[in-house]
């Protein structure tokens, strides 16, 4: 993992997390705002974490899901596969 393009403490330091977690309380948070615990909150943010990776049709992948181009890429490129993780 590399630092982010800013020093700690400065405007740019999680500008990346950041600006995920806007667009979670935008998409999911100010749509549906009548949740009764934090339960279904964190379900409601976890069903868009889902969507976002997996069936989203992305515009710079040309309109490909990021899971699918994810797929394409390691089959393009082998050796840069992941090893894969023990449970």
């Amino acid at each position: 993992m590399s630092a982010s393009i800013g020093s700690v403490g400065d405007t740019y330091d999680n500008a990346l997390a950041e600006s995920i977690i806007g667009l979670f309380k935008t998409e999911v948070l100010r749509r549906h705002a009548t949740f009764k615990t934090a339960a279904d909150v964190e379900f409601a943010l976890m069903e868009c974490v889902d969507w976002y990776n997996n069936p989203r049709l992305h515009s710079r992948l040309d309109y490909i899901t990021p899971a699918e181009y994810e797929t394409a890429y390691y089959d393009r490129n082998p050796l840069r596969r992941p090893a894969p993780v023990n449970s």
